[in-house]
């Protein structure tokens, strides 16, 4: 019952920036947390950053001083700013939100949006 819409990706150039952001609607008050992941080609999908409904945020090593994730709860909206970007950035990334009922875990996906950065 979460829907999540992605905008945001892009093309760029090493070093630049981009803000993705990723709109939910549905049943967004049973949301405790929301983040990002990525995957390459080839690669599995991994995690970028999160955020939880309290506003703790955890970010993937690799994306660790560059990246900085937000949200405005009053646009149920997460964002992701992406600074120093690097070739390795170069993936599809992925909105995620996750609510929690009954002791169980259930994840919602939006669909994706490409960030190509080239060098």
């Amino acid at each position: 019952q979460v829907q999540l819409v992605e905008s945001g990706g892009g093309l760029v150039q090493a070093g630049g920036s981009l803000r993705l952001s990723c709109a939910a609607s549905g049943s967004i008050f049973s949301i405790n947390a929301m983040g990002w992941y990525r995957q390459a080609p080839g690669k599995q999908r991994e995690l970028v950053a999160t955020i939880t409904s309290g506003g703790t945020t955890e970010y993937g090593d690799s994306v660790k001083g560059r990246f900085t994730i937000s949200r405005d709860n009053a646009k149920n909206t997460v964002y992701l700013q992406m600074n120093s970007l690097k070739p390795e950035d170069t993936a599809v990334y992925y909105c995620n939100a996750r609510t929690i009922r009954a002791a169980r875990t259930y994840n919602y996906w939006g669909q994706g949006t490409q960030v190509t950065v080239s060098s």
